[in-house]
């Protein structure tokens, strides 16, 4: 028999050491920053180009979408309108001031508007950074947003019925309810 002259596939990550602090220890912003309109710019710009990177890389998968978003929001499951790349964890605890996004692993195809609204999520405990969040992403609220708020909606619920993210489960249910009305 004959050895294989094929490698192995591997995957190789390039780390960098980023010294600003994060804006939050945790995903969940549980206190109010106040971010210059620059940082926002700056984080729209670099979501732009994540969404225009080519990639087979998978973050949301519609089989999932199919089981969760009934099971968890409780509606059928919208029709994604346009798949792009996403960032695919997106919170408080991944990004910095000056504006970097940190921790790469899970990024790759989800819906339009995931990672708007991932952050979105991770901010309803405050109330003002969240509206601050929708303005900076009209796709928020948007018909081609809803697949991506009713996935991250039911990711997060479905974590909090294992037990966890328990801080965010009552604005959770007040947006399964606002994206039920849709």
């Amino acid at each position: 028999m004959r050895p294989s002259t094929t490698a192995p596939p591997y995957r190789a990550e390039l780390s960098a050491r980023v010294d600003q602090p994060v804006l939050s220890d945790d995903p969940i912003l549980q206190h109010h920053v106040q971010l210059p309109g620059s940082w926002w710019a700056d984080l729209t710009k670099a979501l732009e180009k994540v969404s225009a990177t080519v990639t087979d890389r998978v973050a949301v998968r519609q089989q999932y979408m199919d089981r969760a978003i009934p099971e968890f929001v409780g509606i059928p499951v919208p029709a994604v309108t346009c798949w792009t790349t996403a960032h695919a964890d997106l919170h408080w605890a991944n990004v910095t001031a000056p504006m970097r996004l940190l921790d790469w692993e899970g990024w790759g195809r989800a819906p339009e508007g995931f990672d708007a609204a991932t952050l979105y999520a991770y901010t309803l405990l405050q109330p003002d950074t969240a509206a601050r969040v929708r303005d900076a992403f009209p796709v928020l609220g948007s018909p081609a947003g809803l697949a991506a708020e009713a996935t991250v909606c039911a990711q997060l619920l479905q974590t909090v019925s294992r037990g966890d993210n328990l801080i965010l489960e009552g604005p959770l249910r007040e947006w399964s309810e606002e994206l039920r009305r849709r």
